[in-house]
């Protein structure tokens, strides 16, 4: 029962915060878009692609969470964009006091803040950061079975991008039955198959990503 207590203690203060960072976000019109995945499943690489093709029309800036090293946060920031790096000393997931912190040192003239949660399957589900959606990564190689194996990370997603589908045949991955356990879980959730790295099958959720940019800056 203490542990319980605790723990809601610990989330109720951080969601006071995440309102908070919310309300910067719509008072300065920003679109605030939180990334999630197991490590390795592409945040990265998908974060690259979308400053690639946005940043010669919106002002883009990223916070990038990790264990340790600042490996992720130097090649966003490697294509010309305003980039914080968090370095979570172990905890496996960001929380909304260190995206507030993180929020000191970024511009807010901005369009588009990306969040590149830490790579966990688990824990990043469990706490609000402000943003006004989440993106949830599962990529083939990590297996057909991981939906219904952490459910609570496909609940709160707004999109789910599958990654990788260009070797799904390779690593046996069935597509349509992680489709089918997607909107089962969340049927609100949108479902998009790509390869960031190829640049494959991008352009509906860019094409999603950008009428939520322009849907904030209109409030």
């Amino acid at each position: 029962m203490k542990r319980i207590v605790v723990e809601k203690k610990i989330l109720e203060k951080n969601d006071d915060i995440a309102n908070q960072i919310r309300k910067t976000l719509d008072s300065n019109h920003i679109f605030g878009l939180n990334v999630m995945s197991s490590p390795g499943a592409g945040k990265t690489t998908l974060i690259e692609r979308m400053v690639e093709i946005f940043k010669s029309k919106y002002k883009i800036a990223a916070i990038d969470g990790d264990l340790d090293t600042q490996r992720d946060a130097q090649r966003i920031a490697a294509l010309g964009i305003e980039t914080v790096q968090i370095n979570t000393s172990g905890a496996c997931h960001l929380d909304s006091s260190m995206v507030y912190k993180a929020l000191n040192d970024i511009t807010l003239d901005l369009d588009l803040l990306i969040i590149e949660n830490v790579g966990n399957l688990v824990c990043p589900a469990s706490f609000y950061l402000g943003t006004h959606k989440n993106v949830v990564l599962i990529s083939t190689p990590e297996g057909d079975d991981k939906v219904k194996k952490y459910p609570t990370m496909f609940n709160v997603a707004d999109v789910v991008l599958i990654n990788k589908t260009d070797i799904a045949q390779f690593v046996k991955f069935d597509v349509e039955k992680v489709e089918n356990e997607i909107k089962e879980l969340n049927p609100h959730a949108l479902i998009y198959k790509i390869s960031a790295l190829k640049n494959d099958g991008l352009e509906p959720f860019l094409s999603w990503v950008e009428s939520n940019i322009v849907s904030v800056k209109n409030q």
